[in-house]
């Protein structure tokens, strides 16, 4: 899935060819229904309407339109969200496609996977109520220190788990999890809880390094994500632990190792990232691994 990067990539590009422009109308080039389903009457809403701005909230792409509506996209696991001259050939998969004024250039929404969104909200109000109830945490270049330490320090989840948190803090996903952790020289499956302050800010800190130097090199193409102008990423050629398991790690040369945490591969240097093991994380650890044992009994 695109991460924070990846939406600011295509955000930053898009802004300079929507910004001012009209969307003069909106078709829908596929039956096969995304995550959220595109409603028609949107389709009369959206035409004719000037693009006022272009914003990111987490992994969201918010398109304002002087009505006062905003129309929100999602690239899931495969969108891809360009502009296009529009006499290029339609590719598969496209599902919405938004002629822009002059009819010399095209808005295109494609996604194979159909994970993504196209959602149009009414009023701001209305985006920030769905925000607020998605309970979406705030922006990682800004966190409070203080919440983030009490976001980590109070939840007895591995810091893995806790990065991947949507409402802890918005836009980390999976690879830059991964790359933070080994910033902050933390193994993946220490508790959150186990960590002292200046860890936890060492953290909050990697974070925000890490987002920053991948949004310079476009953010990280692996699998179908290209940028608002079709450009790959180019930050999964400076991958310091993420995807290569076994390699040698870049500070000491150790051999990369990767397990299963959260649900998610996740990959880590064991002498740079040591394990910190207490009584706690023993007997958190055989909780989990009991829960497991009886999850596969009844299955």
């Amino acid at each position: 899935m695109p991460e924070l990067p990846a939406v600011e990539t295509v955000v930053r590009h898009l802004r300079s060819c929507l910004s001012e422009r009209r969307l003069a109308c909106v078709r829908q080039t596929s039956r096969q229904a995304l995550r959220r389903r595109w409603r028609p009457v949107w389709s009369a809403a959206v035409a004719g309407q000037r693009v006022e701005s272009l914003t990111r909230r987490g992994k969201w792409i918010l398109v304002a339109l002087e009505n006062k509506a905003v129309l929100v996209f999602h690239l899931g696991m495969t969108g891809q969200l360009t502009v296009v001259p529009a006499a290029t050939p339609r590719a598969d998969h496209t599902h919405l496609i938004f002629d822009l004024d002059g009819d010399d250039e095209q808005l295109r929404f494609r996604d194979i996977r159909r994970f993504g969104s196209v959602t149009l909200f009414p009023t701001q109000s209305a985006l920030d109520d769905f925000f607020a109830r998605s309970r979406l945490g705030p922006e990682p270049f800004d966190v409070p220190a203080k919440y983030w330490r009490a976001c980590f320090l109070g939840s007895q989840r591995c810091l893995k788990a806790v990065l991947l948190d949507q409402r802890v803090v918005a836009g980390v996903g999976n690879i830059y999890a991964d790359e933070s952790l080994f910033e902050a020289r933390l193994h993946p499956t220490r508790l959150a809880c186990n960590l002292d302050k200046a860890e936890a800010d060492r953290l909050r800190r990697a974070v925000a390094t890490v987002l920053r130097r991948a949004i310079e090199r476009r953010g990280s193409s692996i699998r179908n994500y290209v940028g608002g102008s079709g450009l790959q990423g180019e930050y999964q050629n400076e991958f310091r632990v993420y995807g290569r398991t076994g390699e040698p790690c870049p500070c000491c040369r150790t051999a990369i190792e990767s397990l299963r945490v959260a649900g998610r591969s996740s990959h880590y240097c064991p002498r740079c990232q040591k394990k910190i093991t207490t009584e706690h994380t023993e007997k958190t650890e055989k909780r989990q691994k009991k829960k497991q044992g009886l999850r596969r009994e009844m299955i």
